[in-house]
């Protein structure tokens, strides 16, 4: 017992080390976490997370083309336009909007070129900015869930692809899409009403007596002027193919050739489909693969890679090594109240502030304690938990677009703009996605 809480706190140190330190800082750390429980404890290494890693380069290879090859900016315009087209419900189809974005790409950072166009058809349409900027930067990470191509989902995929029921592609966006879409509905139903219209907040107005402030408040701000390169729109055709050709393939898995006589892992399909759709937009596009490296995209996907790579694997040594004495002390707890494993979820996303990240922290312990892949998918979308102390960067650059100054970190720290849409939107989502893997499961 003495080992595992020794033990237990060195991997709780790695994280919040890494955690503070930022970017790869992660993985580095969690890559000496396993350092010193082989070396220092004597610990068997488990297996590194080789085929997450893999899948998560593949597919943010292919995202970042897109990017190089103007499909963001094509499909943010497509988004602009609907908004603009019908401004006064601008706090729904706003986090629609975000929702279905990265549903698409796989990736929230496709927000950032959203956020002043949506504070700018609020502005021009008298409604307080707050309302739907707060959920749209939610709503734009909890589309990663519901995301075929997403870092999470495929980690998900990856993790059960080893136990004795693994779940397929079909069944975690049977479960993942719709609860994710009510969740982000509930939670800008909600926000429809919050605060005070800008004809009536005090704070507002007495800004606006300030030159300067009533400028850049009546500024305009669109993304529609923004020439794209000519192949956009068919490098937007050229993803989507490959992100339903996954799912046809997951659909039908007669169509996937045979390796030992069984047909190929979902995990494989999944790489050689977005490598390959990738290639077909780098060719469609003539993109330069220097500026594919340089993307935003492609870094930010790259930091996750190298944070993984060390997390899980740290995580998943510990576990391993440790795995009799969780089942003994925690399994009956659980066994009692599965739900209670989605609050130690949502309790380290708040922390580690990556979905994918998470599910590399927590899946093996929660298929250490017995919970079946099934009601793990049910669980899936409280590993969403870092609008919690809105520090994450679409937080962020929400706060610094809104011209009004409505969206905003409170006097507390803690109550901030997102803290309540974020809280509707997991718990709603959580509890739908729960019931649809009882009833399908």
């Amino acid at each position: 017992m003495f080992d595992f809480w020794i033990q237990f706190a060195l991997v709780l140190t790695a994280i919040l080390i890494g955690i503070r330190r930022g970017g790869v800082a992660l993985g580095l750390i969690g890559g000496l976490g396993v350092a010193v429980l082989t070396f220092g404890f004597r610990v068997a290494p488990s297996e590194p997370p080789i085929t997450v890693m893999l899948i998560i380069l593949a597919v943010v290879t292919a995202s970042a083309t897109l990017q190089v090859a103007g499909g963001l900016d094509f499909l943010v315009q497509q988004a602009e336009r609907l908004m603009r087209r019908h401004p006064q419900q601008i706090t729904l189809l706003a986090p629609l909007s975000t929702f279905l974005l990265t549903v698409c790409v796989g990736t929230g950072h496709a927000v950032y070129s959203l956020l002043p166009v949506i504070a700018d058809v609020a502005l021009k349409t008298k409604i307080r900015p707050e309302r739907p900027m707060a959920i749209a930067s939610v709503a734009s990470q909890m589309g990663i869930t519901a995301s075929p191509v997403a870092a999470a989902v495929t980690t998900f995929l990856a993790m059960t692809a080893k136990t004795a029921a693994p779940v397929t592609l079909g069944q975690i966006l049977m479960v993942t899409l719709p609860a994710g879409l009510i969740g982000v509905i509930a939670a800008a139903l909600w926000s429809m009403r919050r605060g005070l219209d800008l004809d009536q907040d005090p704070e507002f107005l007495e800004r606006m007596q300030d030159p300067a402030f009533r400028a850049s408040v009546e500024m305009s701000v669109t993304t529609l002027d923004k020439e794209l390169p000519p192949a956009a729109r068919l490098s937007v055709i050229l993803f989507f193919s490959g992100i339903l050709s996954i799912v046809a393939l997951a659909l039908l898995p007669q169509l996937l050739p045979l390796v030992k006589g069984k047909p190929m892992p979902m995990t494989t399909v999944v790489q050689v489909v977005m490598l390959a759709f990738g290639a077909f937009i780098l060719f469609a596009g003539n993109v330069k693969a220097a500026a594919i490296a340089k993307s935003e995209v492609f870094t930010a996907g790259m930091i996750a890679v190298v944070s993984i790579f060390g997390i899980a694997w740290m995580s998943d040594t510990f576990v391993k090594a440790n795995e009799s004495f969780l089942v003994d002390n925690i399994k009956a707890m659980v066994e009692y109240a599965p739900w209670t494993f989605a609050l130690a979820m949502f309790a380290v996303s708040a922390f580690v502030k990556s979905q994918a990240a998470t599910l590399t922290i927590m899946l093996p312990f929660g298929l250490a304690l017995g919970l079946s892949p099934q009601l793990l998918l049910g669980l899936m979308p409280s590993c969403y938990a870092y609008f919690f102390f809105a520090f994450y960067p679409s937080d962020l650059a929400a706060i610094n677009m809104d011209r009004s100054g409505t969206t905003r970190i409170g006097k507390y720290l803690l109550n901030h703009s997102f803290m309540i849409p974020g809280w509707i939107g997991v718990i709603v989502s959580t509890i739908v996605a729960y019931a649809l893997a009882q009833a399908y499961f």
